[in-house]
């Protein structure tokens, strides 16, 4: 984890943002749709040429499968092969059964160029972190990304998907605090989880909304306060989950702009085209540019 993270000479940053790549038990039947994953992946990166990449999550299939440490490995293989620095967060299927959180993360930090922490032993979750972001200049912290684990399951009486829990929340507004306090105002920021917040629901009614909502938000059915937090603070201008396979759009809410990534792998469910979100921030503005990239737009 010795790389660090700076603006171009230009004043830009790029994210490539993959998600819900679902790489299999590596059977036959899944090796062709696993090894079109991959290709994809590495020729998005080749073409895109993003200074970080990030993962938000179901990057393998667990359940079920009889090596999910393999699976991952494969997973990740394309990245690391790319030598650009990378961050990951879990999502709902990594770690369902056969393998921890814990492992999975100790093999993403094999490769030096990956960012991913466990964060805070003390708060719900493997993968709250924050990384900062420098100026061209190295003289001050342009930009924040937060990475969030949004869990799993929600217990049995409630049903549905996991929330991110209070102490989250509590931890990421204290490092909001922290960073604005030494940076004499807010640092413009983005956020990174896997299953999408409630108020991604109200965000395709809101402002600015452009992409695909082919099937319902799939959020949690207990809305915890992150959304109401990040307002609050001033920081964070965009977040951006995976999760639901046939969404891809982006809407703005009290001055947030809450985005779905593009489902990547092929070994899922999803009539999108595969591809993976862009993000691309300059320096001194608080907005950002976002736009999908897609298989036919690298594979001819």
């Amino acid at each position: 984890m010795s790389a660090s993270l700076k603006f171009r000479e230009d004043g830009t940053f790029k994210i490539l943002q993959f998600t819900d790549m679902h790489l299999g038990d590596g059977k036959e039947e899944e090796r062709e749709r696993d090894e079109k994953t991959a290709d994809l992946v590495s020729g998005i990166i080749a073409a895109e040429k993003p200074d970080l990449v990030v993962l938000t999550g179901d990057m393998i299939w667990s359940d079920g499968v009889a090596d999910p440490k393999a699976s991952f490995r494969r997973a990740i293989a394309p990245v690391v092969e790319s030598g650009v620095p990378w961050a990951a967060v879990f999502g709902n299927h990594d770690a369902e059964a056969g393998v921890t959180r814990e492992e999975l993360l100790a093999i993403q930090q094999e490769d030096e160029k990956c960012l991913s922490e466990a964060g805070p032993h003390d708060i719900n979750g493997i993968g709250n972190f924050m990384l900062k972001v420098g100026n061209a200049n190295g003289t001050k912290d342009e930009a924040a990304l937060y990475f969030f684990d949004s869990g799993i399951n929600a217990p049995e009486p409630i049903g549905g998907y996991a929330w991110i829990h209070p102490d989250q929340i509590q931890w990421y507004t204290g490092q909001s605090r922290q960073l604005t306090a030494q940076n004499g105002g807010p640092v413009r920021s983005l956020a990174f989880f896997h299953i999408p917040i409630p108020e991604y629901d109200a965000a395709w009614r809101g402002e600015q909304v452009t992409g695909t909502r082919e099937e319902n938000v799939e959020c949690p059915k207990v809305n915890t306060g992150l959304f109401g937090a990040m307002v609050q603070s001033g920081d964070v201008v965009g977040t951006f989950a995976g999760h639901d396979h046939d969404n891809d759009y982006c809407g703005t809410l009290h001055g947030i702009r809450l985005c779905y990534g593009r489902v990547t792998g092929y070994n899922c469910y999803g009539k999108l085209p595969r591809g993976a979100r862009v993000i691309r921030l300059e320096e001194g503005k608080r907005e950002f540019e976002t736009w999908i990239v897609q298989e036919d737009q690298v594979t001819g």
